[in-house]
């Protein structure tokens, strides 16, 4: 029987494709990275034009972890012949496109990913102490087995679609899937678009520039009281930080999930410059008469209906408890995303830590089995370390300390204090009291 490796790697977004390029050089660590898609692809679906990352390029796949890495987004640009065109560009801010083609690139250079790699199910092999891993070949059929000491799960998070439209008849779409049926749904009378964050603005936009020419109604519905921007302070910046994870970790469940609701604008913002831009767009597209458009905040989705051709939508102004419907040909539910865990781990799922909410109990470390350091997850512990998950900025630091429990051993040097400010209570300090 092989050897089992190190690790078996689940699924290739750009956590666990930083995590492949960082782990590369070290020649102790033997890894392999599963991903059922045939190439790397990330949010394909919202690949519009122009659109640019919400972090500055130092958030790639590894330069805050090893600056001097191969597989830097800067050394793409080199080999790219794009270095000095990025630098006159002064933008610290990669086209989303341009993001795509870096992390192609970079996985066009590392021998350890299977493509093509669909997991069905993970056991636990008592006797040999390794985890089972079985996967579908998507091109042949064929079922293959790997084994590995530890998994690190990166499956991102799929779609979110409410409850009212499950299941719901017609071609509504989410905004994952916008760009396939965009041109479908410009050859509506109406389309309207739910959800607050980028993805609905960024969809918004894009429709509204073809207003006049396609000659559609427009709407933008949000339950939000109103369009927040994204939160790009420096010093609110310094929560996504290592000492902000330590202090939100500690922190009772029940006072993390209450601040998680109230953090939104923190990362499901929507950038300043595309809230400018598309207030300017309104008012030139009104200068001969009022645009086909309409902007409804404070507006929850109740339920929805399909008939015909058109959607009815139940919607509720929240402040004012006012209820109302809105016809439309075209729904885009831009509704965000959840972790799922996924349904391979079932096997193993007594060797996982639960919360009394039925969530993953992920360890400050990262690891969610109950011996530690056996499974660790990427991007599915909102609920633990509160909006740092997510966030492409913390990914190297998250990477850093995976690699740190599978080697036992502190490979890539980790920051400890990087704010300025600090977030609990200051630690005791005994005083001597002086006697007048």
């Amino acid at each position: 029987m092989p050897t089992p490796h190190d690790l078996v790697a689940i699924g290739l977004g750009p956590f666990n494709l930083g995590l492949a390029c960082l782990t590369d050089p070290i020649d102790d660590l033997d890894g392999v990275f599963l991903e059922s898609k045939p190439e790397f692809d990330w949010h394909p679906g919202m690949l519009l034009d122009g659109t640019t990352l919400q972090t500055p390029f130092l958030a790639d796949l590894v330069t805050l972890a090893d600056p001097t890495s191969p597989f830097s987004f800067l050394n793409y640009l080199k080999e790219s012949g794009r270095l000095y065109s990025f630098y006159i560009r002064e933008s610290f801010f990669p086209l989303r496109a341009e993001y795509v083609d870096y992390c192609r690139w970079a996985a066009g250079r590392l021998a350890t990913i299977r493509f093509g790699h669909h997991v069905t199910a993970v056991e636990y092999d008592e006797a040999e102490e390794v985890y089972v891993v079985h996967a579908d070949r998507t091109d042949t059929g064929e079922r293959v087995t790997f084994r590995a000491r530890s998994l690190v799960l990166g499956t991102g998070t799929p779609p979110y679609v409410p409850d009212c439209c499950r299941d719901l008849p017609g071609d509504a779409v989410h905004a994952a899937d916008y760009l396939g049926r965009r041109s479908a749904l410009r050859a509506k009378r109406s389309v309207t678009v739910v959800g607050s964050g980028q993805s609905a603005a960024e969809i918004y936009h894009d429709l509204l520039q073809d207003i006049d020419h396609h000659g559609y109604e427009l709407n933008w519905v949000t339950r939000s009281p109103r369009f927040f921007p994204l939160e790009y302070t420096k010093l609110t910046l310094e929560m996504t930080s290592p000492e902000y994870a330590d202090y939100f970790h500690a922190l009772p469940a029940a006072t993390r999930d209450r601040l998680s609701a109230t953090q939104k604008g923190l990362y499901k913002g929507i950038n300043t410059d595309l809230i400018n831009e598309i207030f300017d767009l309104l008012y030139r597209k009104s200068l001969h008469g009022p645009c086909p458009t309409r902007l409804m905040t404070n507006t929850a989705l109740r339920d929805a209906h399909y008939d015909a051709g058109s959607y009815t939508l139940g919607l509720r102004q929240e402040e004012e408890g006012r209820d109302f419907t809105l016809t439309t040909e075209g729904l885009i539910l831009a509704t965000g995303y959840r972790y799922e865990v996924p349904g391979f781990l079932a096997p193993v799922r007594d060797r996982l830590r639960w919360d009394e909410s039925g969530r993953l109990a992920v360890r400050r470390d990262y690891s969610v089995d109950t011996a530690g350091r056996g499974v660790y997850v990427q991007n599915a512990e909102l609920h633990t370390h509160g909006f740092t998950a997510p966030d492409l900025g913390m990914a190297a630091y998250r990477n850093s300390c995976i690699i740190r429990g599978l080697l036992g051993r502190e490979h890539y040097p980790i920051e400890r204090s990087i704010a300025f400010q600090e977030f609990g209570a200051p630690a005791a300090v005994s005083r001597e009291v002086v006697s007048a």
